[in-house]
């Protein structure tokens, strides 16, 4: 049995190719430009040469490609986009065009556009870039299913926080079914308010495999829970610190005991120490963090947890920007799941898609866990 797993980040999409027939060590694995750089590194080309771009596709994430997008129209050049691919910016199309100055376009249109004109076409979930890779080493992928991460807002009413209505997801999804696992998804079965997990399933129309589709720093966690060292603690505390999120979950035998979410561009070493700490004592209050530009916290088990249990070490951390905590007073332990980092959300979305897809369940857990060996006690599902 084999299981595609793609982990789509800000600055990388990591993507392992799970086989039952292999130990996980063996798996096939790439750390490739995510889709946002490659879209960035277009249009910063597309400036250079002058030429006009059209944006067609999906919603995906913004960020390189939102300021690669905003530089392209205040060099003077024109900027096109379909009204689904202008989402990828914001939900807003009126601030799309006011702001942004982008121009809208209708899909029929958008295929009149001639001259030179550079069409881009705009998703997160690329599987036929994937195929062709792999082929290119002589792999002919044909999975038995797809997992795929990527970092969703959710689309807001108008006039309410986009970070306050993550945050009411987040709080739904671990009150509803307290397992990391609950943030994924089968294809037909994501959210209406999750744009952005659902343009991943539109992406892979027609793909011949069971998709699960899942929330980034979740996956991340989830992943790395599965490091040996972090999977023997009873209670732990893990922090995804990400390339725009950092996001922090306490967890216990009855699963989610806390959790926060934060901008990691708006935090410090000491800024995040204080709030690491102030979750495991179970102190810190959802306007902490809200007040200070991040998302929100929550506690949903007021018993501390000491970060010195055991004398080991405060805190596990993973994520791409995971060296803000290097020298920390937290002793900060930078989990290695099955000696890979850069991994771990693939990892994750394998662990995830055990619950999800019930038949793929045995050779996935046989596979991460040796017959059942090395589970965590808040990994009993």
């Amino acid at each position: 049995m084999k299981i595609l797993t793609v982990d789509v980040g800000t600055g990388t999409q990591d993507i392992f190719l799970y086989d039952s027939a292999l130990d996980i060590e063996n798996g096939f694995k790439l750390v490739v430009p995510s889709p946002t750089m490659i879209v960035h590194r277009r249009l910063k080309e597309a400036t250079r040469r002058g030429q006009r771009v059209l944006l067609t596709g999906v919603i995906m994430g913004g960020g390189p490609g939102q300021w690669a997008a905003h530089d392209h129209v205040k060099a003077g050049y024109d900027l096109y986009a379909t009204p689904d691919a202008a989402r990828s910016f914001n939900d807003d199309l009126e601030y799309v065009q006011r702001e942004l100055g982008i121009k809208l376009v209708g899909v029929d249109e958008a295929a009149r556009l001639d001259g030179d004109l550079i069409r881009l076409e705009l998703r997160d979930f690329d599987y036929g870039a994937i195929f062709e890779a792999f082929a290119r080493f002589g792999i002919a992928l044909e999975p038995d299913g797809v997992a795929v991460a990527v970092f969703d807002h959710g689309n807001s009413p108008p006039g309410y926080s986009d970070r306050q209505f993550r945050f009411d997801y987040l709080d739904e999804r671990i009150r509803g079914s307290n397992r990391l696992s609950a943030f994924g998804f089968r294809a037909n079965e994501v959210p209406e308010i999750m744009t952005r997990l659902r343009a991943v399933a539109v992406s892979a129309a027609g793909l011949d495999a069971p998709l699960m589709v899942m929330d980034t720093a979740p996956a991340a966690v989830l992943g790395a829970t599965l490091d040996p060292r972090v999977s023997a603690r009873e209670r732990v505390l893990i922090a995804n610190v990400g390339n725009f999120h950092t996001l922090a979950f306490r967890l216990g035998p009855a699963g989610v005991e806390g959790v926060f979410e934060h901008h990691t561009g708006e935090i410090t070493l000491a800024r995040l120490e204080q709030l690491l700490r102030q979750l495991a004592d179970s102190t810190l209050k959802h306007e902490d963090v809200f007040d200070d530009m991040g998302h929100g916290a929550l506690i949903y088990d007021p018993v501390p947890l000491p970060l010195s249990n055991g004398g080991d070490y405060g805190v596990a951390v993973t994520g791409p920007r995971r060296n803000l905590m290097r020298g920390s007073a937290l002793r900060p332990y930078f989990a290695v799941p099955y000696g890979d980092m850069m991994i771990a959300g693939c990892f994750g979305l394998l662990r995830a898609m055990a619950d999800v897809y019930p038949e793929f369940r045995e050779p996935i857990l046989d596979s991460l866990f040796g017959g059942g060996s090395g589970r965590a006690p808040w990994d009993a599902g």
